[in-house]
């Protein structure tokens, strides 16, 4: 299997070409270049061509053209994932739409006084949401759980081209598990959690569970603290659709309290 580096692909060209289209002829005239864009990945991504077709053919029973053809849809949309999140983050916020669905179940969260944890995937564009969370009046501390294996010069660029700074504190996992403590002062101060829960690194403690006909495996972690710590669970999408259009939906489920993990 391949192993996931806690790295996104891409340069600080690549990035800078990007951030002038958004800022001189729009985003939708940016799409236009990620056309091109898609096409590199899409004919000499020789790895990921490996395993998103698979996912096509294999798990959602495609024939060979749907598949080709589902293969470059998916370079494009995280594409444009990635021109929408720089281009809000440049103060062309008003330009988007934004729709909430289940809002109440973070309000509710909220008002427990626990905390909360707040579990995403890598699907969607969870970052943007804080840009839109004052539309509904919904104030609160939101924390990232992440690795920081990102390219320090690109780091560097995104955030020169940031208008607004982003108020979502970044808890970085360490091998010398302090990340934890870090996780629960957070959580004592009424703190929202979030964690993606769909990837998990080698050697870590996993779950286990059947998804689209196969076993597969899922980081322990984000349940575990829940589980533990008696904290409310809130599962949260941020879905990109047509016309520069978002909705989050937020579902609320229970903690199983005794959970048996690998």
């Amino acid at each position: 299997m391949n192993k996931w580096k806690g790295k996104s692909k891409g340069t600080i060209l690549g990035y800078r070409i990007f951030v002038w289209c958004i800022r001189n002829i729009g985003i939708r005239s940016s799409y236009f270049v990620l056309y091109f864009v898609a096409a590199y990945y899409f004919l000499f991504e020789k790895k990921s061509n490996e395993y998103i077709s698979y996912y096509f053919k294999k798990r959602l029973n495609y024939n060979f053209w749907t598949t080709i053809i589902s293969r470059y849809r998916s370079y494009f949309t995280f594409g444009s994932v990635l021109i929408d999140k720089t281009a809000i983050s440049a103060g062309l916020r008003d330009k988007f739409t934004y729709e909430f669905d289940g809002v109440e179940n973070l309000k509710n969260l909220l008002a427990e006084k626990k905390g909360g944890v707040l579990i995403s995937a890598h699907i969607g564009n969870f970052e943007i949401a804080e840009h839109f969370f004052a539309d509904i009046d919904f104030d609160c501390q939101i924390n990232l759980v992440t690795t920081d294996q990102e390219v320090t010069v690109i780091k560097e660029y995104l955030e020169s081209v940031t208008v607004k700074r982003s108020s979502i504190k970044f808890i970085y996992v360490k091998d010398d598990m302090s990340h934890i403590f870090e996780i629960n002062e957070a959580l004592s101060k009424n703190e929202l959690i979030c964690f993606t829960g769909d990837r998990y690194f080698e050697g870590s403690k996993f779950l286990e569970g059947d998804l689209l006909g196969k076993s597969a495996k899922f980081p322990a972690g984000p349940f575990l603290i829940a589980s533990r710590l008696g904290v409310p669970v809130v599962y949260v999408y941020v879905m990109k659709e047509k016309n520069l259009h978002y909705h989050q939906r937020s579902v609320q489920r229970k903690v199983f309290w005794k959970i048996e993990y690998s």
